[in-house]
């Protein structure tokens, strides 16, 4: 995981992450994509009227602990489908 690259979404009005939440009061896991493309298809599948107010960047595997860290999320969410989607959760420790 450290050594790949990751895709994130995140909205362009205020910098937050797209996050997958059990429920409002909860944290949240950040939505991590393998390629670029699928995070694209991700937003125009399940969010196509709102797609062009997101972000994709990239970020190495190595900086995702501290970006958990300092947004105070509770774990990942790797999306192997965005079509689906199908999601594997991971918390962090």
């Amino acid at each position: 995981m450290f050594s790949e690259v990751y895709y994130l979404v995140r909205s362009k009005a205020d910098g937050r992450y797209l996050l997958a939440r059990s429920n409002p009061e909860a944290n949240g896991y950040l939505l991590l994509f393998r390629e670029h493309f699928d995070a694209l298809s991700y937003l125009n599948t399940h969010a196509g009227e709102v797609a062009n107010r997101f972000a994709v960047e990239s970020v190495p595997g190595s900086q995702i602990g501290a970006l958990l860290k300092r947004w105070g999320f509770s774990g990942v969410g790797i999306v192997s489908d965005p079509l689906l989607p199908k999601i594997e959760f991971l918390q962090s420790s």
